[in-house]
């Protein structure tokens, strides 16, 4: 299946009905009056989180979502039908943005969670609703509400507990293929991916789910490359692994490029938990990368762990300090939230 994270997308609710004008008409009965029913309510337009889609491919088919329209009343005080809503069934991990594609509507990061993005038009008073008694025979009736119509965007961001960040070639995609049941491509030339992965990994009996996204180059922030585009799959990240590719000749440059980059992209990015460490330690001699792996923490003034995806070298200790780190984050990120809702009473 194709991956598409953006898609726009045009709604509209239903309308309301009409309120009937209608008397009754009846043998015997000789003061009959009105008894216009009223319109039927127009449908809703809403949003669902819902499992098993991890892309907005099926939007690119379908851009246009219009609501049933409410049925207009009839005579014997008969309401119209209401319309049908109309639900868009989503990704968890969806934003639903307005038109400047700026503004949050809604952001569905639950199963079920749902939003109204368009409510229906209410139904018009028959006339019926107008008798009174210097008004015995009202002969006019309410048209129905007109529907909300808006241009909305799509914004896919995956969940996933840890993300992978680095250069082109730095080993992503291997590292990811190694630890989990994703089957991302890899090959020797750079832009191997051209779109986010996910992997469940599991290490001492613990498991979290893993995002590959594709390298950054400088000036990915300007659109160099494939641009910055899918770092938003990375933001809800508990913690990142930089990968540096231990076979480059400057391997504190190639750090300082991806640092910038997430700088420059912000979102908090440049400030969420950063382990940093050597991938494809088999293609060098012990001496080249103890030297290597000095600068690097020279440059990041932090530990760099060493690892080879190829051969499995440091892979088991890099995702325990992973798992490590995001127990913490999710920890408190949990404690924070307790304590904002202050305590429960019964």
């Amino acid at each position: 299946m194709k991956f598409l994270d953006l898609a726009r997308v045009h709604i509209r609710s239903g309308s309301g009905g009409a309120g009937c004008v209608s008397f009754r008409r009846e043998k015997f009965i000789e003061y009959g009056g009105p008894d216009g029913g009223d319109g039927g309510k127009g449908g809703d337009v809403w949003a669902e989180a819902v499992e098993g889609l991890n892309t907005l491919i099926d939007f690119r088919y379908q851009q246009h979502f219009f609501a049933k329209n409410g049925q207009p009343g009839m005579g014997r005080q008969r309401t119209g039908k209401s319309g049908e809503d109309i639900v868009l069934k989503v990704p968890v991990g969806t934003e639903i943005l307005e038109e400047d594609q700026e503004t949050v509507v809604a952001d569905l990061t639950e199963v079920g969670q749902r939003v109204l993005l368009a409510r229906g038009g209410n139904g018009g008073f028959g006339n019926l609703h107008f008798k009174s008694s210097t008004n015995q025979a009202p002969r006019h009736a309410n048209p129905g509400q007109p529907g909300v119509e808006r241009t909305l965007w799509l914004r896919l961001k995956l969940i996933a507990d840890a993300g992978l960040v680095g250069l082109p070639n730095a080993g992503k995609s291997t590292f990811l293929a190694a630890t989990s049941n994703a089957r991302p491509k890899i090959a020797d030339y750079p832009f191997t991916t051209l779109h986010p992965n996910l992997g469940v990994v599991g290490v001492d009996g613990a498991e979290f789910v893993l995002a590959d996204i594709p390298g950054l180059i400088e000036g990915a922030h300007e659109g160099r490359g494939i641009g910055d585009r899918f770092l938003g799959h990375v933001e809800r990240c508990a913690v990142l692994l930089h990968l540096v590719d231990a076979t480059s000749e400057d391997v504190a440059a190639d750090w300082r490029t991806v640092r910038a980059e997430l700088e420059a992209y912000g979102h908090g990015l440049a400030e969420k938990p950063r382990l940093t460490a050597l991938s494809k330690a088999d293609a060098l001699d012990t001496g080249t990368l103890a030297e290597r792996r000095a600068a690097l923490e020279a440059e990041t003034g932090a530990p760099v762990m060493v690892l080879s995806a190829a051969s499995g070298q440091g892979v088991t200790e890099a995702l325990r300090a992973l798992r490590a780190e995001v127990q913490r984050v999710r920890g408190a990120a949990a404690r924070q939230a307790q304590e904002e809702a202050g305590p429960w009473h019964p």
